[in-house]
């Protein structure tokens, strides 16, 4: 009998990809704490009050309320929001941000995953729209994988490494003040699935 190949996902919203992400979370890395290297990293970070954009099925609202960091989560995808309130945690549709969440609240906006799924003109506007969230001072931080993490999912277009993610930083009017490969160096990127760039920035001053 001819074996049916599973559609290829072409979409973060939707059912599917939910459960992709789910199908992830599996027994042993909840056992072995496979996120503490994260979650530490996370801590260093000094984040203050996160809005968490495309925070997907909750892995780093789950991170962050580990170590009491305060966040909302922020996602296109219905069902992945469904599961993010089912554990607890605040997250919202992105067209249906309620009337507490307003301008000038948020310490750190937190985009992680998410502009590899999406052009740099369409990540640059995604970014503009939350910015008046963030409070005068507060900073950007922007995680995405590297070669081999990038390679795992097919919902990744745009390789976003240290240059383009400082180069959109820039048009944003962001000031870069830390950027670094973790957990491992730089090089393991190309073999280590979960290998990232981390880019910080603040608002340049006028």
């Amino acid at each position: 009998m001819k074996r049916m190949n599973k559609p290829k996902l072409t979409t973060t919203k939707g059912q599917a990809y939910k459960d992709r992400l789910t199908s992830k979370d599996v027994w042993w890395k909840r056992y072995f704490d496979v996120q503490r290297p994260y979650r530490n990293n996370l801590n260093s970070l000094n984040l203050g009050y996160v809005l968490d954009v495309g925070c997907g099925i909750g892995r780093n609202l789950t991170n962050m309320s580990k170590l009491n960091i305060a966040a909302v989560g922020v996602d296109h995808n219905q069902f992945a929001i469904d599961h993010v309130t089912s554990m607890g945690f605040q997250a919202y549709n992105v067209e249906e941000l309620p009337a507490h969440i307003t301008e000038n609240s948020f310490d750190t906006l937190l985009i992680s995953h998410v502009l590899e799924h999406m052009p740099v003109d369409d990540a640059i506007s995604l970014i503009e729209g939350y910015l008046p969230y963030l409070k005068t001072n507060g900073q950007i931080v922007v995680i995405t994988p590297q070669e081999a993490g990038f390679r795992s999912d097919p919902t990744h277009i745009e390789f976003i490494d240290f240059e383009k993610t400082q180069q959109i930083l820039q048009q944003l009017k962001f000031t870069t003040t830390r950027s670094y490969s973790f957990p491992l160096p730089r090089f393991a990127g190309h073999f280590f699935t979960h290998n990232e760039f981390v880019v910080v920035g603040n608002l340049t001053s006028e």
